[in-house]
This record gives C-alpha cells, sequence and structure tokens, in this order.
C-alpha cells in the first residue's frame, strides 16, 4: 500500500482509518502544514529533502540529485510510538525521527523543479500521516563539502506519539514484536543499517539497535 499510485488516490489514507480518534490527520491538515512549511522556505530555487530512514531504500518522490551528506545537531531515535505500517496498536512498536544533539549521516534528494508540487504532496502525505514529525528546514552539508538547504522530519514530542526513552536496551524487544501490513519493525531497522552501509555510512545508535534485534533472534 505504500506506493505512489495509493498515495495520489487517497487509498494510503483510507487504510489508516482504524488507528485511534484524532491520531491520523486528513489530507486539508497534511496539504495545511505542506503549506505553512513552504511559506517558510529560504529564498532559493532548488528544494531538497534530507533521507536519513526508509527514504534512503524507499525515497517515493521523484528526484533528479542524490548526494551523501551530514545534518549536525540532531541524532536519529526511535522515540516515536509506532501503532500502524509496520505495527499496531496491540503490538505498537517504533518510529525513527530525529532529536537534538550529535550529528546524523544520510542522503539528500534535490527534488525535480519541473513536479516539485507532486512530489511534495506525496512526500507530506507519507511523512505527516499522524503529524509524529515537525517538518524543519535545515542546513546539510553534503559530501562535496557544499552547503545546502533541506527539508528534515523531525520528532514532535507530543504526548500522543513521542517516547522520551529511545535507548536500545529499551526499544529491542518492543521493536522485536512488532509487525503490521508492512512488514515488521525489525526488517525497518536491518534495511537501515544495509542502506546506511550500501552508502558506506555509519550509525553507531543503529548499529547497537541492530545488534540488540539480532539477540532476540538468537534467543527465538
Amino acid at each position: 500500500m505504500l506506493n505512489r499510485d495509493a498515495i495520489r488516490s487517497g487509498a494510503f489514507l483510507e487504510s489508516f482509518n482504524f488507528l485511534p480518534p484524532g491520531l491520523l490527520w486528513t489530507q486539508a491538515r497534511i496539504d495545511q502544514s505542506l503549506a505553512e512549511t513552504l511559506a517558510k522556505r529560504p529564498a532559493e530555487a532548488d528544494v531538497w529533502v534530507f533521507a536519513y530512514g526508509s527514504l534512503m531504500w524507499n525515497p517515493l518522490s521523484r528526484f533528479d540529485a542524490r548526494v551523501s551528506a551530514t545534518l549536525h545537531g540532531w541524532h536519529r531515535s526511535f522515540c516515536i510510538r509506532l501503532v500502524a505500517g509496520r505495527a499496531t496498536p496491540q503490538r505498537p512498536g517504533r518510529m525513527l525521527a530525529l532529536e537534538p544533539g550529535g550529528h546524523t549521516e544520510g542522503v539528500a534528494l534535490r527534488l525535480a523543479a519541473a513536479t516539485l508540487d507532486e512530489e511534495l504532496r506525496i512526500l507530506w502525505t507519507r511523512e505527516m500521516l499522524t503529524g509524529a514529525y515537525t517538518p524543519a528546514w535545515t542546513t546539510l552539508t553534503l559530501a562535496t563539502g557544499e552547503t545546502r538547504h533541506a527539508l528534515a522530519f523531525v520528532a514532535n514530542e507530543c504526548p500522543q506519539q513521542y517516547e522520551a526513552d529511545s535507548t536500545p536496551a529499551t526499544i529491542a524487544r518492543q521493536i522485536a514484536q512488532a509487525q503490521g501490513p508492512l512488514g515488521t519493525n525489525a526488517e525497518y531497522v536491518f534495511r537501515l543499517r544495509q542502506a546506511l552501509a550500501d552508502c558506506a555510512l555509519t550509525d553507531t545508535y543503529i548499529e547497537e539497535v541492530a545488534q540488540a534485534l539480532a539477540r532476540f533472534e538468537t534467543k527465538d
């Protein structure tokens, strides 16, 4: 269900109608968030997006440039309670976000100007499904040494979804047990680990979570 056609047709949003009242955003609310974010867009021609999770291997939105990049001042954290996609309300997991401090290595994606409106709406519908993120304009350092303004989806610390303790020891068992229509929560971690390796990148936190999950699999 996570594909361009499902998002554009509305089927993607409809597939999450089982979520608790007030948690799932409407398309109108998602579109409003996009408009508010674009109103704060830095004065430059290109729109870049910082990919640090599943956008690294399944961006859906089409882009015309892809470069390894570093975001300073933020680090990866499985700090969002996950109840859909790769989890359910009965078997919740954890969703990846960015929290203040440290740095994150990932990929910068430049959206094509000719189809910018369509690609941003696809991106927003995918990422702002429940408002668990706050879209932020950040500054990336590309692998070339150049800097670019870029959109990054950082954690929204709202009490309904935010989890303060995202240490590997705390979250590993929860991630190991969570699964939903899109697959298992653990698969997400291992795919991210591979996506980082494919870009010759590493993240100590992701490695620690993956190793903790591997220990649970060994016990099973």
